[in-house]
């Protein structure tokens, strides 16, 4: 993006080699702040790492890179769009959560009950899902990282979304006295499909003495299971209800715009950067 030669490139894999953070992930899961993966100083270091090399920094080799056993990380390079095998999260938290929150979703659809239906609810997931925040939440930090939090707000709301995990959404007494009859494990066959998979099944005891099983379910938003585009919109309009519709809706417009040459960047740049009050689109 800058017009780095070859060299510069190349120091500046290795600058962001050698600083890049080495996030402590399971530190942060057990005691949720705002770490998130470390990505902020990801992104940082990254930056930096760019304009040091192009201003005549050195820091190759980056043995990620340049190491003949890291050949098959890069021989696909240009060919194989890694993006592509991302995933969009459908709900604001972590992703380890999900697969047990479409499990529940998908009972309370099938079978119409709801929280005060409920007796108990039993989690079978994988070892790093089973460490998430086990109780009610203090922060957002928090909220985001809890499973047991999760299920109680899909129960009592049906969705999860900024409002459910922010400001009066973490003092419900609604969802704090669901916490209690929601229990989480971790079971094997679920842990052995992790990461390339986010696996859980849920367990529903309700009060008529029915016990309603999920079966297994992976977490969905990835290439294997992917959101439509109708998802995809109104997530974005959820997340950006704080701006004009207007100007939510020309930003959603100019994602395919920019696909076209004569559409500059700074279009949308402006629209998302600039304070809201000084754009009345």
């Amino acid at each position: 993006l800058r017009s780095a030669n070859p060299d510069q490139l190349r120091q500046a894999f290795g600058i962001a080699e050698y600083h890049g953070p080495r996030s402590q992930m399971m530190r942060e899961i057990a005691n949720p702040t705002m770490l998130h993966d470390g990505s902020g100083m990801g992104a940082l270091i990254g930056s930096m790492a760019a304009l040091m090399a192009m201003n005549g920094f050195t820091g190759a080799p980056a043995i990620t890179v340049e190491n003949e056993d890291a050949a098959q990380f890069w021989g696909d390079l240009g060919e194989v769009w890694t993006i592509e095998q991302n995933y969009i999260k459908p709900y604001p938290i972590c992703r380890w959560a999900h697969a047990a929150l479409d499990a529940l979703s998908e009972l309370m659809r099938a079978h119409r009950f709801h929280a005060d239906d409920v007796t108990s609810i039993t989690v079978n997931t994988f070892a790093e899902s089973a460490a998430l925040f086990p109780g009610m939440p203090a922060t957002t930090s928090q909220a985001q990282y809890s499973l047991p939090f999760a299920l109680a707000v899909m129960l009592v709301h049906g969705r999860i979304g900024p409002n459910e995990i922010t400001g009066t959404g973490l003092t419900e007494p609604q969802v704090s006295a669901l916490l209690p009859r929601i229990s989480v494990h971790e079971a094997a066959r679920h842990s052995e499909r992790f990461p390339e998979g986010r696996w859980s099944d849920v367990t529903v005891e309700l009060k008529d003495g029915r016990r309603l099983a999920s079966g297994e379910m992976n977490a969905r938003g990835g290439p294997e299971a992917p959101m439509d585009m109708h998802e995809v919109e109104a997530k974005f309009h959820i997340m950006a209800a704080a701006l004009s519709k207007a100007r939510r809706r020309t930003i959603w417009e100019l994602r395919e715009q920019l696909m076209q040459p004569e559409v500059k960047f700074e279009e949308l740049a402006r629209l998302v950067r600039v304070p809201m009050e000084e754009i009345h689109a």
